[in-house]
């Protein structure tokens, strides 16, 4: 095998962050400026094309031979660019020739991006990233506001600037040597074949897209401007504020009309003073205006319509291994993990409504406009024409994963049977028969403590974690909340000897650098000393391994061992030392799991015709011909029993309709 790692600088005038690769690299004006590579490791050269250079006769050849590995950071980008380039007629064709050291880096628990991952790994001066990037790309990538300063033009060519153009070819070259040192260094840590065949489906899944209702993202955006404008006019009338949007204006003037000193304008503390005698309808009415401008915002709606294709679908959702440690998928562009929920009735009438643009019939019918417009974001997704879309989404698919992993018998006799894992999980914290747990008898009360508990407690979380799933919104009180806790960890011994199962693993091997196990998860230390590389590494059933980097042992809060790793803090954005315990190694690992058992799920309804549009957390959407849309054969694909796992019970619900919504 021949090995060519590629990097490559574009032009285009549609904006990436906004719209997508897809529909950049679509526009009319989309040109690849450079071609950087390196064939077998040798120098990196750098082909200038608006200078009128040309890809080598060899490394074309190279580019599309199936026996030469194709590399990239972020290789879907080349890949797509280098597809509409040579003008590939099928260009999912080629992606098997490709690899892409980004996922490398993700897969070996690092976060994305070339610089940061150069700095993660400790690269040198000399073989990492160039700072320059970033002002290089919008000056030479981006189109330009014209002035008088630079005649009137609206894009800076290579000889607007000669110096600048020549460090952008520098620049260029540097990220193939970055990218090449990467991939070496991983080089003795590499993504398994499984894992490499999924990113090829992912690809596929990306670039395929998804319709979308043009009329009802314009419909929707005309009625959350015009709603918009006459809630800031009335608010402007009944305040006198110049500024009614103001937050320090409003502050202030509530404060003088109240009388009381008020905190802050978060939502909850907007609902807080609604639900109080304030004295004064004009602060009231000034309040339900404010709770109803945060709902207006039509931001979800401007990305679709930012992304849309010319052919009036939305590609690149997707973003394979986007979650650190576990490699579930992230949302991208108009984040479909992080969409509102549907529970307006009738859904048909409602987005006909918006399509006509009727604001008083929608008023009339649905109460809130903006409200009616942030519960139909999802209903903007729709079937292609002649198709719908069949939705399937696993059924509690990490209380089942978890219960697995312990061996919990009761739960996976509950999974294999009626699946009532509230229900069941109340009557043996109460020992009370499940048969008494239902509508119309007082046991009833009993499941939402049992529903709180299987949503909070299941990675050792105790008062705290009830609290914030919601557990005194529920009307549980934080008197009754440790009792909670002790039954439920009561009833569900062997996940609990999983928590300290797994963490005794992970300290050991850490301590020792022998490998250990907790049940079928298998950890170990893998280092490269060479490269300075240090993992600790768990087994997934799956073949699959998670990666924690530069482990080391401490003492936590309590005075016992505690383990660290280097990971990317979710809060601070930052590379740092991280924490950890049995409770949230336990998390990843079913989680992972989990992100394993629909992978395998995608890639058996890819088998069998069933073409994914895009998926949320553990449900898929399919866009398929109205004669091949059948629920129960879609359910019983991804329930299938996993080769990995053949005793993990798996089900599966959904619907089908044409346009997505959330039951």
């Amino acid at each position: 095998m021949r090995h060519l790692s590629i990097d490559i600088e574009t032009y285009s005038s549609v904006e990436i962050g906004k719209a997508g690769m897809y529909k950049y690299a679509q526009s009319p004006d989309f040109e690849i400026l450079l071609f950087a590579y390196s064939l077998d490791g040798g120098p990196v050269e750098v082909v200038d094309l608006p200078a009128g250079g040309d890809v080598p006769q060899d490394i074309r050849e190279a580019l599309f031979d199936p026996e030469t590995v194709k590399h990239a950071y972020n290789a879907a980008f080349e890949w797509y660019c280098l597809s509409r380039y040579f003008h590939l007629k099928k260009p999912e064709a080629w992606l098997p020739q490709w690899r892409c050291t980004m996922l490398h880096g993700l897969y070996c628990g690092y976060t994305a991006g070339l610089d940061a991952t150069g700095r993660a790994l400790g690269l040198p001066e000399d073989r990492r990233k160039l700072a320059t990037g970033k002002a290089l790309i919008r000056y030479f990538c981006c189109p330009c506001k014209p002035s008088k300063a630079n005649g009137g033009r609206t894009r800076n060519l290579p000889h607007h600037d000669p110096a600048k153009w020549a460090l952008f070819v520098e620049y260029n070259r540097q990220d193939v040597i970055t990218e090449m040192e990467i991939e070496r260094r991983l080089r003795n840590f590499p993504v398994p074949p499984t894992v490499q065949a999924q990113w090829i489906t992912d690809q596929t899944i990306n670039a395929r897209g998804v319709a979308m209702d043009l009329e009802l993202i314009d419909g929707a955006l005309w009625c959350g401007e015009t709603v918009r404008t006459r809630l800031m006019s009335e608010a402007s009338g009944l305040t006198g504020l110049s500024n009614p949007n103001s937050l320090p204006q409003v502050k202030a003037w509530l404060e003088e009309e109240t009388g009381e000193e008020t905190p802050d304008l978060r939502k909850d503390t907007v609902t807080a003073l609604l639900e109080r005698d304030l004295g004064s309808e004009k602060a009231r009415r000034m309040l339900e205006i404010r709770r109803e401008l945060g709902k207006t915002s039509t931001k979800k709606y401007n990305a679709m319509e930012a992304a849309v294709c010319g052919d009036g679908r939305i590609r690149g959702l997707m973003q394979f291994y986007g979650a650190n440690r576990t490699g579930r998928w992230a949302g991208r562009i108009v984040q479909p993990q992080n969409l509102p929920r549907t529970y307006l009735s009738p859904l048909p009438l409602a987005r006909d409504l918006v399509k006509a643009r009727k604001l008083d019939a929608l008023r009339l019918v649905y109460g809130s406009v903006p409200d009616t417009l942030s519960q139909l974001i999802r209903t903007a997704f729709v079937a292609s024409p002649g198709c719908m879309l069949v939705d399937a989404d696993f059924s509690a698919i990490e209380a089942r994963v978890i219960a697995w992993l312990a061996g919990e018998q009761w739960r996976l006799e509950v999974f294999r049977t009626h699946g009532k894992i509230y229900e069941a999980s109340a009557s043996q914290m109460f020992g009370v028969p499940i048969d008494l747990i239902k509508k119309g008898n007082p046991e009833y009360a009993l499941r939402q403590k049992g529903k709180v508990a299987e949503l909070a407690l299941g990675y050792q979380g105790g008062s705290g974690a009830l609290i914030a799933m919601g557990a005194l919104d529920m009307g549980l009180t934080e008197d009754e909340l440790p009792d909670i806790v002790r039954r439920w960890r009561d009833s569900n011994k062997r996940i609990r000897n999983l928590w300290y199962a797994v963490e005794d693993a992970a300290l050991s091997v850490v301590q020792t650098g022998r490998p250990a196990a907790a049940g079928c998860l298998q950890f170990a230390r893998e280092c490269d000393p060479g490269n300075g590389l240090d993992f600790m590494t768990v087994l997934l059933p799956s073949g699959r391994k998670l990666y924690y980097a530069q482990p080391s042992l401490g003492v936590n809060q309590w005075g016992n061992p505690s383990l660290s790793y280097m990971g990317m803090d979710q809060t601070t954005k930052k590379w740092k030392q991280l924490e950890t315990y049995g409770g949230k190694l336990v998390e990843n690992c079913v989680q992972a799991i989990a992100r394993d058992c629909l992978a395998e799920a995608i890639t058996r309804l890819e088998s069998a015709g069933y073409p994914v549009v895009f998926h949320v957390h553990d449900e898929v959407v399919i866009d398929c011909p109205k004669g091949k849309a059948d629920l129960d054969t879609v359910c019983r694909i991804m329930g299938q029993p996993v080769e990995w796992a053949p005793d993990l019970p798996l089900g599966a619900d959904g619907w089908i309709d044409d346009f997505y919504k959330k039951e």
